[in-house]
Order: C-alpha cells, then structure tokens, then sequence
C-alpha cells in the first residue's frame, strides 16, 4: 500500500535540484503536487512534463522569503485541492565563504531563505494542519546541520537552526495534533550548487566535492520514503549522503 498516492504535496524551492526531483517523483507515484518557486518559466516546463507523463501538478510562483507569499501558496493549494497533506520546505542557498571575507549580503540572504523560509512555511501551514487533524511537515537540512566545516559557517547555523525548528515543533504538535515533523538532511548532491558561490578563497575547499557527489534523485527517494509513511508513523531524521563523503 502507498502513501504517497492522492497525498497533495506543496514543495517550495521546486524549481531545481532536490525540490524538483522531488516533486517529479512523487507525481510520478500518485501524489499532487504543488510547485512553488520564483521561476515561473522553469515551475511551468515541470507541470507540463509531470502532466505529460500522467502526472496531476499545479505551480505557483512565490517568493519564500516573503511570509505573504508563502501564505499565499498554502491558500492557493487548498482552493485546488481542499486540503495539504505534506508541505515540504525545500527552498535553501547554500552560499559558502570565509568568515575574514565578511560576504555579509550573501549570509543575510541565506538566513532569510533557509531560516525564515522554513518558519514562513511552518506559520502558513500549521493552523490548517491543526484543524484537519493530520499533517506532514518535512523540513531539508544538511549534513552541514549537523557537522560544520571550512566554510560553512553561516550555512551551517542555518541548518543547525532548522534542526532545532525541527525538533521543537515535533514535540509539540506530534502528541498533540497528529502532525509529524520530519528533517531529511543530504549531504554531498550533484546540483551545481558549487556555481553559485563567490567567495574564491573558499571554491578551493569545494574542488574534490564533484567527485563523491551523489544524483538527488536519491535524496528525492529519501523524501519519499519519508511522505510514504501513515499518519501513525514518524520519521524523526534522515542522513543520506555519498557513501565516499568523509564529514
């Protein structure tokens, strides 16, 4: 028996890399899924190959650092579909750099996204969750929330934030409303993610990286695992990472 079917799923940052994978699989096993991202361009040419290949997904486009957005998004999934059963917060930047280079825009622009992102979604969906008596709230975090590098600083305290959001808000709404929050955390991914990094002090620590990436269609198969699971069960937190990965 699967879970995942007829489960409406909204997902933000679906635009690209785990977000996107992650939407495609899941419409691929039965799921609705609801695409959010700023990319209306890129959020359309995924609806129409998840709807060409049998596919039920609808996108809207959204900015997740703005709350107004974010709640918009969860309005407009419960017009189309009269309920959310799993939200997953999946938009991030991963912008690495030296502490003595002070990127100070790029570290306000990561706690913005991965941090505020993660709350804007949590705020905009609990209280619908808390009245249809069930829900899935799947937070993306990284081996970076959980272990710090060269690097990494502000990133990881974003990821070592929302695994705190994490296990804060399990414990208070698992017992008490029936909503399972969950963290799945990736490590090393072949999403180019290396291409969106300034800092060229630190693009020397992130050169043998390539080699031991993994494809995120693992990391999306990890969150499925996770949506495909009965309101009864909870999946607390997930590594997955290359196996060649040393932190």
């Amino acid at each position: 028996m699967s879970y995942i079917e007829d489960k409406v799923v909204v997902i933000t940052g679906a635009s690209s890399g785990i977000g996107e994978a992650t939407a495609s699989y899941l419409a691929e096993n039965g799921a609705k899924v609801v695409l959010a991202a700023r990319s209306e361009n890129k959020l359309q040419q995924i609806v129409n190959r998840i709807s060409s290949n049998n596919g039920i997904a609808v996108y809207k486009a959204m900015d997740a650092t703005n709350k107004e957005d974010v709640q918009a998004l969860i309005d407009y999934a419960i017009e189309k579909f009269d309920r959310v059963d799993t939200l997953i917060n999946c938009a991030g930047l991963m912008l690495f750099s030296m502490w003595d280079n002070a990127h100070v825009d790029e570290w306000e622009k990561m706690i913005d996204l991965n941090l505020k992102g993660t709350l804007y979604g949590i705020a905009a969906v609990l209280p619908h969750m808390k009245q249809q008596g069930k829900g899935q709230i799947i937070n993306v975090g990284s081996i970076a929330g959980h272990a710090v590098g060269e690097g990494h600083g502000v990133y990881s305290a974003t990821k070592f934030a929302v695994k705190a959001i994490t296990e804060s808000l399990r414990k208070e709404v698992s017992v008490k409303y029936n909503i399972q929050a969950s963290m799945v955390s990736p490590g090393v991914i072949a999403t180019n993610w290396q291409d969106t990094v300034t800092d060229s002090d630190v693009k020397g620590v992130l050169n043998n990286l390539d080699e031991v990436a993994i494809d995120v269609k693992h990391v999306a198969k990890t969150i499925a695992f996770v949506v495909d699971q009965p309101s009864d069960v909870l999946i607390n937190d997930v590594l997955v990472t290359p196996t060649a990965q040393e932190w």
